[in-house]
């Protein structure tokens, strides 16, 4: 599942480099600069991160008309205003209210939150072929052996990736920038290898792979 996440943050090289590090995460994003005509794109949203100081209506305003039209939609404060007066004013509308300057893996982690406890997300149990897998408990099963599948980190983190991007053909550089927070470098191997491990692990037959399909030249991609 692909979720679509509108960014307003008039901050253009802020905005650029977040923008380009939730793209890689699998978001979809809308970036807008100002409060102006932002209406429109929040109807296609899942969830809003939202500063307070930009041009136009300022993002109190816009929170806070956004959460009346549309409760169920998450958002996230993300702003250089620390005081607690700020928050707390923040947090009256909000979902969940982060400060400048942030780490991207913190602020990956409360989007993840922030989806979850909207519903937007998979639910915590899910059934893809012959594999159960629970999210709360981070086992998988499979259910026509019911025996659990253990896999080591990387494969972890791989397949949850996949999982978290169901029915979503994902390139080598995503899967692989997502897990291992680097920068991808063409032909590295690295991948390909942690996803023949995992097939051999998770498939029935490894050599005709139904759960992780290869997208010849693009990547990978769980279909439900």
């Amino acid at each position: 599942m692909s979720f679509t996440i509108l960014y307003i943050e008039d901050d253009k090289e802020i905005g650029a480099w977040s923008k380009d590090f939730l793209i890689k995460l699998g978001y979809k994003v809308i970036w807008r600069t100002s409060g102006h005509d932002v209406m429109e794109s929040f109807e296609q949203c899942s969830l809003v991160i939202l500063d307070i100081m930009i041009p136009g209506l300022d993002g109190y305003t816009i929170g806070q008309r956004f959460k009346q039209r549309r409760p169920e939609i998450p958002i996230l404060m993300l702003t250089a205003r620390t005081s607690m007066e700020d928050k707390l004013q923040g947090l009256s509308f909000a979902d969940d209210y982060m400060t400048k300057p942030f780490h991207p893996d913190e602020l990956a982690a409360r989007i993840q939150v922030l989806l979850r406890r909207s519903g937007s997300m998979a639910s915590d149990n899910l059934q893809v072929k012959h594999l159960n897998i629970d999210r709360r408990t981070n086992r998988i099963l499979n259910t026509e052996t019911m025996d659990e599948i253990v896999l080591t980190g990387k494969q972890f983190h791989i397949f949850m990736y996949l999982i978290d991007h169901l029915n979503q053909i994902l390139t080598q550089k995503q899967i692989y920038e997502a897990v291992w927070r680097e920068t991808y470098i063409h032909g590295d191997k690295s991948l390909m290898v942690h996803i023949r491990h995992l097939r051999e692990k998770i498939e029935i037959d490894s050599s005709f792979p139904q759960i992780i399909e290869t997208i010849r030249g693009v990547g990978y991609r769980v279909c439900s």
